[in-house]
This record gives C-alpha cells, structure tokens and sequence, in this order.
C-alpha cells in the first residue's frame, strides 16, 4: 500500500519524519510531500505559492530515511490533495499528516492545518489519519519516538477499517502512556485565542490555555490522563436538523 505523509508544520520538521519511519516500519509504501515552510493553522486551505495554477516543488533528503520527499510551496490542504488526484507519484491508499507539535483536540480541530490534509483525502475517497503530539506552549522537549510507538500501534487497525475512514491521533508527551481510548471531541480544545486591542487599526491575538473543565470521555481529558485518544472524523456533509419548511417563492 502507498501513504502519503505530510504536515502542517513544515518539511524539516522531525514529527514529520517520525509518521514516516512509522509508515515505512508498517510496510507502506512511503512518499513524503510536505510545506516547504511553517502552515500551522491552515484547515484545509488549498492555497500555494505560485501563478497560473502552477505549484512548486523540490526534491528532499530526509535524515534517515531513504524515500521520495518534496518540499511544497503549498498549504498541506491541496498536498493532499495533489496526491489523491495523482500527484506526486500516484493516489495514494492513505493519507498521514503528523506529527504534529501540540494536540488536535476538541471541536478546534477545524483550523488544524494537521487535520485538514486528512480530511481532504476523506473527501477524494482517501483513508487517512492526524497524528499529533501534546506538548505544550512552554515545552517540554517532544517525545516523538513515543508518537512514532502509538502510530505503529494504531496504522494497522486504520488500514484494515472501511475506505476513507479519518482518525485523529493524539499522544501524550509522557514516556508512560497509559493505554489507547476513543475520545469524543471537547467543546473547543485545550489553547484558545484571546483578542486583545492594542491600537485603532490592529488586534493582537494570544494563545491561552482553555480555563473550562474537563470533560470525562473526551479527548482533552482523557489525554490529561495520560491516555493516547483516537477520534474518527467526518468531513463536510449536509445538517438536515436545523431544516424548516420554506416559504412559497416566488409567490
């Protein structure tokens, strides 16, 4: 089988090269295609640098690993998508985007640039999945090969779920993970951002860590507990609850 990995956090990203390891250590058929510079934030956005439709991409060599890599001028949205239309070598069966630095947790999720590129390939019929590490705003120093443990783990349960399943992986940055939970998402996530005014043509805004409680059973709690929490994920589909009937128009 043949994964695409990428991120959100940039080609020369060591979270990066750890999901690739993972996916090679699994068997997969590995091709790196990843931001050529930070992208944090992103979503799913399909935007690049270049004109007339063109993106820009470099040849890489990753520090051990022997695969096919790329440095995109692109957000991780439209890598992943590129490849699920056959870019970059060919559609892939899977999608991973990680290591991310920093959880992906609760409803926030939808401005992940992370969570975006899989999400993406849910959309083109992709199997896919987020892999992202709970290390704080002040530190400590990323356990990544703690990450790559849990992804080897979880990958084979993922290949073998329906097509174009999406999971979202979150590890704790502990070296004694307790175990692995599916999670609900929390109302938000764990850092949310506060709008401060500093002046009449400009805001300035600052990332705070979340004050409400936690919530047993989902993902920000249960990782607070030392727990690695899988969450599946949907994309965009239609919400027929909010639907009343319309009024007759034109009369």
């Amino acid at each position: 089988m043949r994964a695409l990995i990428t991120n959100d956090d940039g080609i020369d990203s060591p979270g990066l090269w750890t999901l690739a390891a993972a996916a090679a250590d699994c068997g997969l058929d590995v091709v790196v295609a990843a931001p050529v510079t930070q992208a944090s934030g992103t979503s799913a956005s399909v935007a690049a640098s270049g004109e007339m439709g063109r993106v820009a991409s470099e040849r890489r060599s990753l520090p051990g690993l022997d695969v096919e890599a790329y440095a995109v001028a692109a957000h991780p949205g439209l890598i992943s998508l590129i490849a699920c239309r056959g870019g970059f070598g060919g559609k892939p069966d899977v999608v991973l985007s990680g290591v991310n630095l920093g959880a992906n947790v609760g409803r926030a999720i939808l401005h992940s640039g992370t969570v975006g590129a899989a999400l993406t390939a849910h959309l083109n019929d992709v199997t896919a999945m987020a892999v992202s590490l709970d290390v704080g705003l002040d530190g400590p120093e990323p356990l990544w090969d703690k990450a790559g443990e849990v992804v080897r783990v979880v990958l084979p349960v993922l290949l073998e779920m329906p097509a174009a399943t999406v999971l979202s992986l979150n590890v704790p940055n502990v070296v004694d993970v307790q175990g692995l939970r599916w999670a609900e998402l929390a109302r938000f996530g764990a850092v949310q951002s506060r709008v401060d005014d500093v002046g009449d043509n400009e805001v300035e805004l600052v990332h705070v860590y979340a004050e409400e409680s936690l919530v047993p059973g989902t993902d920000t709690a249960l990782l607070a507990e030392g727990f690695a929490t899988v969450t599946a994920l949907r994309s965009v589909e239609r919400d027929v609850t909010p639907e009343r009937a319309l009024p007759a128009w034109p009369a």
